[in-house]
């Protein structure tokens, strides 16, 4: 009878997977964003400063699709949006 190998448990992984083009554009929106100051700036500087950043994203990343771009535009006006206040968020969980 053959011995029953035992398993240490530990799992043997590849290297890690790189990153997809949206990965990373999402990723470096993000950067820029942090970087630059965008959260709870004026709104008609946000609007002129996505319009601006999404012409060099798009050229940074041309393997974008028009879908994928628009994506990143909605996630990165998300991410630019100041946090809510306590008083906002104690009153949306009151209603």
């Amino acid at each position: 009878m053959a011995k029953h190998q035992r398993h240490s448990g530990a799992r043997r992984h590849g290297p890690p997977a790189e990153p997809s083009p949206f990965e990373q554009a999402r990723d470096e929106l993000f950067q820029h964003i942090m970087r630059c100051g965008v959260v709870g700036a004026d709104p008609d500087a946000v609007e002129e400063w996505f319009g601006e950043t999404m012409k060099y994203m798009a050229e940074r990343f041309p393997e974008l699709s028009e879908p994928q771009a628009s994506e990143l535009k909605t996630l990165g006006l998300r991410f630019a949006q100041p946090p809510k206040s306590r008083t906002e968020t104690n009153a949306a969980s009151a209603a």
